[in-house]
């Protein structure tokens, strides 16, 4: 036992002497003293606080009241600061000292306010700048905005009304610029900070700017519970007659418009009553009260005559639309040429482009609408006058649209007088516009793309900002947190920890921010896509149907070509008027179908009959359908199919109900087939690619890619001796 005991001592003295050697060393060695000053109420950290080691060197804390120095222990430290009492402290070991303090209420008070007031005035300025760019350049009033926004301290008792008044210009912004999605979205954020009712009636324009028609009569309804001024139920009373008339309910819309003009009249605020005098007089018109409509707009232009030149000539216009619609040609003249002399003082006057809002008041859009009106009297000799006219003004402007209009119905005008060269040289005329205008149009969705990607960095760059703001005031609770478990862990394994969360987080959002854009901007290409695939149509198939027209009058049948050419414009207009839109209703599609089979049956009349036939079941307005989507498939059975077959064939068009969400759209013909069709082809032909065919199959991908599958289509021989075609779509209802 003595044995064992002595080898214990043995064995353990070098253990303790060592222990003393280290004792002794640490405390001769220097030590990293770490440690934090905060304000004991508030937690809040302070800055810039002298932390001094007699003798040996002075640091300074940080943002987060935080510092770091070399002492011995028994070294005295000196904490100082203009805000508190001087504070001495005895290093006793290696610990963390973390020291709380009163600071002295007059210079705290003095600080703050010194910051309040910087602070106030770079708010001040930026808003001030931002709205008087508003109108003048988009981005950088955005960015004033954004500057504003980093001068609203976390702490400022007003900051709720100032990120108000904040979102609430820049929803101005987006509702100038045409961005009534992002302008809603803002004025919501504005009326979360603070309610106001002025903010409010815009929210609803903004709904009714994006034909949120229904949402925008629930926000015009909540505001007839408020206490509003006059002119705030004036602008109320319109938003619901605007909001009823977009849901069809007119006789709820001409009250609403009704109580808004009594108001209007009552408060002299003679712009609002012209306008209300028109909106009425149109929901009348819709109602066939053609008579009492007259009066209300008869009243709006007489008020009008009293303002100025513009206001006139734009009540006119109005006017001149509303005779127009009813039939009253003489009436609508008379008030159009009115309004040209109106628009000949105003253009003496002002030399800048017109606003959106008065694009109709032009010399070219006046002159093209009478000569119009004098076409459908059949005035042939004056309508010719005012289209040359309308042709003229339009093109010294550079206004394409109506040049295209005026030159197109110039050419069927000369057409319908017999003068079929002229119409002819009109025509080639139109066909030069339009390129000119697909060119233009081509720039213009690009720069609208180009402008819609700027605004939305600029949102991204405000929606960053303010969860930067979050994330701050977050790490500053995780900080004042971790001060009660300083006792527990270690300030390096806290950082650690919250730096994980935050980088975490923050990766997470980035990810999340990345996909959503990712997802938008490929939605948007989609559309893009789209347009152009779609516009290509339009050139591709008036270029074959002119081919039939070369045809006839290749044949010297003038007046077969004439009523050829009779029909196509019908199918023309037609065309133009779907063309910009990115679904029409099934009905609408049936009918362009239909005058185009009848067109292509009359040019091969010989070869083919044909059947269209729909199933009573199917609503033909729930379906919504891509413009032009079946005619390429009619086009291809009538040109590669029943063309060239020896007996007369059979074109069948057969829509049938399929299930509750889905019908089935069959395109059958009995002619050669595909097999046949393709040996028939010239080598010339084989090298071509069918423009046509191309340009659906792609549409058809990008719907389906954006619509979750919405178009299927499945070709096939009719027959089993490779016989005939059968074309099989299914289109399914949007959910």
């Amino acid at each position: 036992m003595y044995k064992i005991g002595y080898i214990l001592v043995f064995l353990l003295l070098p253990f303790f002497v060592f222990g003393q050697v280290n004792e002794a060393a640490r405390r001769t060695a220097p030590m990293t003293i770490k440690g934090s000053v905060k304000e004991k109420n508030t937690k809040e950290p302070i800055k810039n606080v002298e932390i001094t080691v007699l003798g040996k060197g002075t640091v300074t804390t940080n943002v987060f009241g935080d510092f770091k120095i070399q002492a011995h222990i028994g070294d005295e430290i000196i904490i100082a600061h203009d805000s508190f009492e001087t504070i001495r402290y005895t290093i006793r070991d290696g610990q963390r000292i973390d020291v709380e303090v009163h600071e002295n209420p007059r210079e705290s008070e003095s600080n703050t306010l010194s910051k309040s007031k910087r602070g106030a005035a770079v708010y001040q300025e930026n808003l001030k700048l931002a709205k008087e760019s508003l109108k003048k350049d988009a981005g950088t009033s955005i960015e004033f905005i954004t500057k504003a926004l980093e001068a609203v301290g976390k702490n400022d008792p007003s900051g709720d009304d100032k990120k108000a008044e904040l979102y609430e210009t820049l929803a101005d912004i987006y509702r100038h610029w045409k961005q009534p999605d992002l302008a809603e979205s803002n004025y919501l954020i504005s009326l979360s900070n603070k309610y106001n009712a002025d903010v409010k009636i815009k929210l609803g324009q903004a709904q009714l700017a994006n034909k949120n028609y229904q949402k925008a009569f629930k926000t015009f309804d909540q505001l007839q519970k408020s206490r509003l001024s006059a002119a705030q139920r004036i602008l109320v009373f319109e938003g619901l007659g605007d909001s009823n008339k977009g849901l069809e309910n007119y006789e709820e819309a001409e009250k609403n418009y009704n109580k808004a003009l009594a108001i209007s009249s009552r408060k002299n605020q003679d712009d609002k009553v012209i306008s209300l005098n028109s909106k009425i007089a149109g929901v009348l018109q819709n109602q066939g009260n053609i008579s009492v409509a007259e009066e209300y707009l008869d009243n709006s232009v007489q008020l009008a005559d009293r303002k100025d030149k513009k206001t006139a000539a734009r009540q006119r216009s109005v006017a001149a639309d509303f005779y127009n619609k009813s039939n009253s040609y003489d009436k609508e003249i008379q008030l159009r040429k009115e309004a040209l002399e109106d628009i000949e003082e105003i253009d003496d006057v002002e030399s800048e482009a017109p606003q959106e809002e008065d694009k109709a008041i032009t010399t070219q859009v006046q002159n093209y609408k009478i000569a119009n009106a004098f076409a459908a009297q059949e005035k042939y000799d004056e309508a010719i006058s005012y289209f040359e006219e309308s042709k003229k003004e339009a093109a010294s402007k550079n206004d394409l649209i109506v040049q295209k209009d005026a030159t197109r119905k110039l050419g069927e005008v000369y057409r319908e007088k017999g003068e079929l060269k002229k119409a002819s040289e009109a025509f080639e005329e139109y066909e030069v516009i339009v390129d000119k205008l697909y060119i233009q149009k081509e720039q213009e969705i690009s720069q609208a793309a180009r402008f819609s990607r700027e605004l939305a960095q600029s949102a991204n760059r405000i929606t960053t900002l303010e969860k930067d703001r979050e994330l701050n005031e977050t790490r500053y609770k995780l900080a004042f947190a971790s001060q009660e478990l300083a006792d527990q862990q270690s300030l390096r394994q806290q950082i650690i920890i919250y730096f994980l969360i935050g980088l975490t987080t923050l990766l997470l959002l980035a990810a999340y921010l990345m996909f959503r854009n990712m997802k938008q901007q490929r939605y948007a290409n989609n559309l893009l896509a789209l347009k152009s695939l779609r516009s290509q149509m339009n050139p591709h198939f008036i270029f074959n149907a002119l081919n039939s027209v070369n045809t006839f009058i290749a044949t010297s049948d003038e007046r077969t070509a004439n009523r050829y050419l009779t029909d196509f414009s019908l199918l023309m207009r037609a065309v133009l008027e779907n063309s910009e839109e990115d679904f029409i209703p099934l009905e609408k599609e049936i009918e362009l179908l239909k005058l185009y089979v009848q067109l292509e049956h009359f040019r091969f009349q010989d070869k083919f009959e044909y059947s269209i036939e729909v199933d009573p079941d199917i609503d033909v307005q729930e379906y919504m359908i891509p413009p032009m989507l079946l005619q390429p498939y009619v086009e291809n059975a009538v040109w590669h199919g029943l063309r060239y077959k020896n007996e007369k064939g059979l074109l069948s068009i057969h829509f049938k109900k399929k299930n509750v969400d889905s019908i089935e759209i069959i395109i059958a013909d009995d002619g050669i087939g595909r097999t046949k069709s393709k040996e028939l082809k010239t080598q010339n032909q084989k090298l071509q690619k069918s423009k046509g065919m191309g340009n659906i199959k792609k549409r058809i991908a990008i719907l389906n890619e954006m619509y979750k599958d919405k178009v299927d289509v499945f070709i096939s021989d009719l027959n089993t001796n490779a016989e005939g075609t059968q074309v099989t779509l299914i289109l399914k209802k949007d959910t």
